[in-house]
């Protein structure tokens, strides 16, 4: 019952925005009552997204949440919310746009959001909402009863600062119409091998995890840490293969003369990397694995594959 209720809060959170949007769509040019919200809306698609955002994700979710007590949706909707900008930036009045490069941006969100949410129910047992994410609990008890009110800080505006940030270059192949150049096919590999990489690597994590999980069910000895296939060569493949998907969308904003679209994805990159440290340290707060990891610490390289290194030797005693 649960999982139905959450589904159906799933569906129905971004209806306002979606409702109210399409009305724009429908009424902008003949609803003369309202015309200067209309003409305010088709002159400014970025502020106008930012706005729904800010009204139906941070103050929407937000109020969700603590109905709830978990932010698990905003999880979910990590995946969604850039499908949902790339329509918006492509169907508005205001869009001018290449042709054959926005049905690739088109298609290529599509597919990095479909591969995500499958890896989002994949990992939850295909549950809505049973869990939210463990850095949220995380600070949930590192701020006790102040939660409530930092959560939408913490939670939500940052991901609208997170989202908008990388989301940029959908809107910037949205409101610039040149010829396609070497460059979208170079942005276009870049998308591709990030969305292929981190599926690899997702897939092997998701069934090292399912191997283990079966093991201690069994009351056997669990493996204490994945170092086979792609992560072998680096001990965070699938954040590798993230990154290489949103430094490859800001090529496509970057070649229609967005110089600063880079910004978004380095300070994406800024956070996974915070988030890297707490899994690691969060690794090594589990008995079974702290040995292994601190060698697997030692060998291999944290993002970019690599070759592994030789482990540190220790110093030998003096012979007395």
């Amino acid at each position: 019952m649960g999982n139905l209720k959450n589904a159906l809060i799933a569906f129905m959170a971004p209806l306002p925005s979606i409702i109210f949007y399409n009305y724009f769509l429908n009424h902008h040019q003949t609803d003369h009552i309202l015309s200067p919200l209309w003409n305010w809306c088709f002159r400014h698609p970025l502020i106008l997204a930012n706005t729904l955002f800010f009204l139906n994700v941070d103050l929407g979710f937000w109020l969700i949440s603590l109905l709830q007590s978990s932010n698990w949706m905003i999880d979910l909707y990590w995946t969604v919310i850039p499908v949902l900008l790339v329509h918006y930036f492509w169907s508005h009045p205001a869009a001018d746009y290449n042709f054959w490069r926005s049905m690739v941006v088109v298609v290529l969100t599509w597919v990095w959001a479909i591969r995500l949410t499958h890896n989002y129910f994949r990992r939850e047992k295909w549950q809505w909402g049973a869990r939210e994410d463990w850095r949220f609990t995380d600070m949930a008890q590192q701020h006790g009863q102040n939660w409530w009110w930092v959560s939408f800080f913490g939670v939500y505006l940052i991901q609208q600062v997170f989202l908008f940030g990388v989301c940029v270059p959908l809107y910037i192949v949205h409101s610039i119409n040149k010829p396609l150049n070497i460059w979208d096919i170079i942005a276009l590999l870049v998308c591709i091998c990030g969305i292929i990489y981190a599926y690899i690597a997702d897939t092997q994590l998701h069934s090292f995890v399912s191997k283990n999980e079966k093991l201690k069910k069994e009351g056997e000895t669990m493996v204490p840490n994945l170092d086979e296939g792609l992560w072998y060569y680096s001990r965070h493949p699938n954040y590798f293969g993230e990154q290489l998907w949103w430094w490859g969308l800001a090529i496509f904003g970057w070649n229609l003369g967005g110089n600063w679209v880079f910004v978004g994805a380095l300070i994406n990159t800024l956070c996974l990397a915070y988030v890297t440290t707490l899994v690691e340290k969060r690794m090594l707060k589990q008995e079974y694995r702290v040995e292994a990891y601190k060698m697997y610490q030692e060998t291999t390289s944290i993002w970019v594959p690599w070759f592994k290194s030789s482990p540190k030797q220790l110093p030998k005693e003096k012979d007395s």
